[in-house]
């Protein structure tokens, strides 16, 4: 008699199990110098928490994350099973997806803004992930539990519930969400990296908003940037080489002039 795991605890484990898998991937790849935004010294000299810290603190969210799916799923399984039967077309599953990344990027973007702008959630909460002045791979979850319970767990909640996709779906959709996230705080700009090619939001956007001069602006995540450029902030850059290898995202000088 075989050991059937529902879908629903498929949505949970498999996004978190994806986030660690790739960020390894990434973590490997950081030893290359020339795909690399930052210098290897830099990620560890200007950095203000300890990786050992990030990781705890990533672990601390996915429990949370964990808790509040399963929940979730236990109290709409029967809707979204319903739904799932009703409707599973090829459209319909390019419907969802694109109605929950819209959701969710609506819902990161206003809450990140204001993380920003109220000087007392951004001194107290937001901060903790600006300590990565140099991101990487694994510390794109290192929040304040309760960012991460207001940013990610609700947002995700609400692009689940929105666009009306079964726990199956989900699976599919969380894990590619984990993924680009990932993407976005690795530093590194990679050859024929697919989200950089589909997607303006991308590491080296990300990277500006992490610097001391960006903290205003390229608020959007994940995917689009749309908002920033609806809402005036966004700021524009150019990818330039850096002569001791890798890359660097500079302000255009358009952006500087200004």
């Amino acid at each position: 008699m075989g050991f059937a795991i529902s879908d629903e605890l498929l949505g949970t484990i498999v996004p978190i199990v994806v986030y660690w898998i790739y960020s390894g991937i990434y973590v490997c790849l950081g030893s290359f110098e020339n795909y690399r935004l930052h210098s290897k010294t830099d990620e560890d000299e200007k950095n203000l928490v300890s990786k050992q810290t990030v990781v705890k603190g990533v672990l601390l969210q996915q429990s949370v994350q964990a808790v509040v799916a399963i929940l979730l799923f236990t109290l709409s399984g029967s809707d979204a099973g319903a739904s799932a039967q009703q409707s599973s077309s090829f459209i319909t599953l390019v419907r969802q997806f694109v109605t929950a990344m819209v959701v969710l990027d609506t819902w990161q973007y206003f809450l990140h803004r204001y993380m920003h702008e109220n000087k007392f959630l951004y001194r107290h909460v937001h901060s903790l992930h600006h300590r990565l002045v140099v991101p990487y791979a694994f510390g794109a979850l290192y929040n304040h539990p309760v960012e991460g319970l207001l940013g990610d767990t609700v947002g995700g909640a609400l692009s689940f519930l929105l666009s009306g996709m079964s726990p199956r779906t989900s699976i599919f959709f969380f894990s590619f969400a984990t993924i680009k996230t990932v993407d976005d705080h690795c530093g590194l700009m990679l050859p024929g990296n697919p989200f950089h090619i589909f997607f303006r939001n991308n590491s080296a956007y990300h990277d500006i908003h992490h610097q001391l001069y960006g903290t205003k602006y390229n608020f959007s995540q994940p995917f689009f940037v749309m908002w920033d450029r609806i809402l005036g902030t966004y700021m524009p850059y150019s990818l330039e080489k850096r002569t001791e290898g890798g890359f660097e995202a500079r302000l255009t000088k358009e952006f500087k002039d200004d």
